[in-house]
């Protein structure tokens, strides 16, 4: 099958694609929503092709298999990681609320949350989805975070706190535990702030140390 061939093949007759490009991008933002919503184990290429509006022959020329294509929805957009840095520029007596913001809002916003949930929900339940996520947290995130830091057990500090944000991300957003999950963003962050603070700048027990 050509790429000719699979373009025709996924036009439906209300309109075009412009491009093999954007039908990629089509059946990749589509599959965000369809992993998001759920999971890799509900999600179909039926499912996704006909959020896209393509053939689902073409979902899998262009991404062979399901793995292949959940695989492809982890890359992240670059927003993800430069609000993170940009929350680590500046004063470190407001790190904790920055912190905060910047990756709970992640998850509120309709450019960023799909992704992120999509990953996680499928994480929950597939191994294989655990260990992209956890390299993707450690290489991508943590490891980042740690090298901003400049205080002792920078690594240590950084998984701490990615952790607690980690956990009220799941909760509120794909666990959807009350009162949390309906919680004002403001209010969210306001809770969670003392203990990334205290997490990525305070005194920590001289016993805990990094392996």
């Amino acid at each position: 099958m050509t790429t000719g061939d699979a373009e025709r093949a996924g036009r439906r007759p209300g309109g075009r694609r412009p491009g093999q490009s954007g039908t990629k991008a089509a059946i990749l933002a589509a599959a965000r929503e369809q992993f998001a919503a759920k999971g890799y184990a509900g999600a179909t290429f039926r499912g996704i092709a006909a959020e896209a509006g393509v053939d689902p022959a073409l979902v899998r020329h262009f991404y062979g298999t399901k793995d292949q294509l959940f695989a492809a929805t982890l890359h992240i957009p670059e927003e993800v990681l430069y609000r993170i840095q940009r929350a680590f520029d500046g004063d470190l007596d407001h790190l904790g609320e920055r912190f905060a913001r910047a990756y709970l809002g992640l998850w509120e916003d309709p450019q960023t949350g799909p992704a992120l949930k999509a990953m996680m929900r499928t994480a929950l339940t597939s191994e294989q989805t655990a260990d992209l996520l956890r390299d993707f947290l450690q290489t991508r995130i943590l490891e980042q975070v740690a090298s901003r830091l400049g205080s002792d057990r920078p690594r240590l500090r950084s998984s701490l706190a990615g952790a607690n944000v980690v956990g009220v991300a799941v909760a509120r957003h794909v666990a959807r535990v009350e009162p949390l999950a309906s919680l004002a963003f403001d209010d969210m962050v306001a809770l969670l702030a003392p203990n990334l603070q205290h997490y990525l700048t305070g005194d920590l027990p001289e016993h805990a140390r990094e392996r």
